[in-house]
Order: C-alpha cells, then sequence, then structure tokens
C-alpha cells in the first residue's frame, strides 16, 4: 500500500493526469453537452470545418439508408482510391480505405481484394451502428484518401501517420505523432498497436515514442529512429488546432490531422474526450500544462483581452518547448 502511495505521489509531483482528473477538471468543465454532437459526428466537424475555411479531405458523399446504398457507384465514379467511414465511430473502427481499382474489384491499401457488394455490406453495418457511439444509427462518410508526406516513409507502416494535439481553451498544451505499425494493421491506433511519438510544440521536432505502453526509440517494423524528425509546416499544425476552439466551441479537445502530400495540413476529426497516453509518448504530465494555461486566461480575463488563434499558438510554443535532459 505504501509503494502504491508514493507511485501516486510521484505521478501527482510530475503533473500526470488521470481519467477521473480529466473528466472533472477538464471535460465536464470545459465541454458543454449539447456541442458534443459536433465532434462527435464527423461528417458536422467537415462541414463546420469547410463553412469556416479550415483543411479537411474532401467529401465525397454521404450514405444515410439503406435505400441510398444505390448512390455509391455514382458517389465514387471513375475513382481509384477512397475512404469509407462511420460518422460517429470510435478507435478507427469500421474505416475501409481503398488504394486502387483491381479489374471490376476494389484494392484495400493492405492488398486485400474485396468486391463491390462487399463495400455495400460494409456501408450497411454501418448504418446499424455497429461502430457507432453508443450503438445507435449511423451514416457512411465517403471521402478523400489521404497520400501521406514522403517524410514519414521510413517511420511508419502502410496507413496514414496523424498528429494528435490537445487544445485547451484554444491553447495547444502537448503533441503527438501516431505511426502505424504491423500490428495495428495500418492504422494509427495507440490501442491497437500504433505508436505514440512525443513532438516538441515549439518546433515540431518528435521525441521519443511510446508503444504498447513502453518507451522505444525505433520503429518496430523499419528499424528507422523515431525521434528527431522535423515534421514539415509546423506551425501550420499548431494554428489549426488553435483555431478548432473557435470551430467546435469546446474547451477541452484532441484535434486529430494529417499531413497530405499534396494538400498539406488537414484536419480529420475531433475528439471531447482525447486519451491520456499522449503524456507517456511526451515523457510529460498534462496537469501543470493545463494549469499554466488557466493562469494565462485568468490573467487576461483581469485585463478584459483576449488572444488570436496564432497569439495562443505562440504562447504555447514559447512556455512548452522542449529542453533536452531537463524533462519536456
Amino acid at each position: 500500500m505504501l509503494g502504491l502511495w508514493k507511485t501516486w505521489k510521484a505521478l501527482e509531483a510530475k503533473g500526470i493526469m488521470g481519467i477521473n482528473r480529466r473528466n472533472a477538471d477538464y471535460v465536464l468543465k470545459y465541454n458543454k453537452r449539447h456541442l458534443y454532437p459536433i465532434v462527435d459526428d464527423k461528417i458536422i466537424t467537415k462541414e463546420r470545418a469547410i463553412e469556416a475555411g479550415i483543411h479537411v479531405p474532401e467529401m465525397y458523399g454521404v450514405i444515410s439508408t439503406e435505400k441510398e446504398i444505390d448512390k455509391l457507384h455514382a458517389i465514387i465514379g471513375g475513382r481509384n482510391d477512397f475512404v469509407i467511414k462511420p460518422a460517429q465511430g470510435a478507435g478507427g473502427d469500421g474505416i475501409t480505405v481503398i488504394a486502387d481499382r483491381f479489374e471490376d474489384r476494389y484494392k484495400t491499401v493492405s492488398g486485400k481484394i474485396i468486391s463491390h457488394e462487399e463495400i455495400e455490406h460494409q456501408i450497411s453495418s454501418i448504418l446499424t451502428g455497429l461502430y457507432s457511439l453508443g450503438g445507435h444509427r449511423d451514416r457512411a462518410l465517403i471521402e478523400y484518401r489521404v497520400t501521406p508526406d514522403p517524410i514519414f516513409k521510413s517511420i511508419s507502416y502502410e496507413g496514414v501517420p496523424d498528429i494528435r494535439i490537445i487544445v485547451l481553451m484554444g491553447y495547444p498544451v502537448m503533441a503527438m505523432l501516431r505511426l502505424p505499425t504491423r500490428q495495428s494493421n495500418g492504422k494509427a491506433n495507440l490501442h491497437q498497436g500504433a505508436i505514440g511519438v512525443g513532438v516538441d510544440l515549439a518546433s515540431g521536432v518528435t521525441l521519443r515514442g511510446t508503444w504498447l505502453n513502453n518507451k522505444i526509440s525505433k520503429h518496430p517494423d523499419t528499424t528507422n529512429s523515431v525521434d528527431g524528425v522535423q515534421l514539415p509546416n509546423w506551425n501550420g499544425f499548431m494554428k489549426l488546432a488553435a483555431g478548432c476552439y473557435e470551430l467546435c466551441g469546446l474547451g477541452y479537445i484532441g484535434v486529430d490531422m494529417v499531413l497530405d502530400q499534396e494538400k498539406g495540413p488537414l484536419i480529420l476529426e475531433l475528439n471531447a474526450r482525447p486519451g491520456l497516453n499522449i503524456q507517456i509518448a511526451n515523457d510529460c504530465g498534462l496537469t501543470h500544462r493545463a494549469h499554466a494555461v488557466e493562469a494565462h486566461l485568468a490573467e487576461l480575463k483581469a485585463k478584459g483581452t483576449t488572444e488570436t488563434a496564432e497569439q495562443r499558438m505562440h504562447f504555447a510554443q514559447q512556455l512548452f518547448r522542449h529542453t533536452p535532459n531537463a524533462g519536456i
């Protein structure tokens, strides 16, 4: 019992945030329930982003009912690659990524050949709510397939790496690069075996990673180092993330973005209950950073002023800059 107490005190001193604190002090405090549909439904998120002029993967079409499945041919058109995903899915479940055509069939990103009928069956499963939060009826979204920037070729296995930035009241507080692995079946999902790599908020340079809750420095499939990689257009990612506060109105969110080879930074989705593994990837706790932002907000309120997304980005980069050999 004494050992557990010491461990808890050590984590507390380092500012490690647990689920109870995240839920009570941040999710419940800053995220109004009536705004949840904006982030829980990827189609609504995408529509709001497009209205705000924020870059997202192009939406080819939406299927809402069994009868509308007949529209699939028209939505796909002559495209060779596309993505089908549940609007209210979580954890990457139910997503089908088509990378090419093979005669009258389709080839997934992993090389599996599937028929048009199999895709229709997958969409039918999405509509029944098989992958949705709470099992409610859902909609299927067909959208542009992201082509990862070549910089990820040596440190990722298939799939599309993404970047998660935790944002508190418009201020980025911590960032992580998520890299697909063979174990995660090419998905950038930590629970399925993807790698989480910490990212310095100031520079966009990757730090050490975590895989299956163990610290690592090399990708298990490519054996290349995951640290010391300069992510392109980092300020673009930071500004996008900071601007998502105005987009959805939620005060505590995880912003998931990708770097497309041609289109640059794109927002994939927003999460009102972002996971806490990002702390392991950064070897740093969220609590101290969150308190620093809250103190800054109190100062601004006393002065009767607010800051733009760009000012919030610069504040975070100055305060949360990575200092080698001295923690993060």
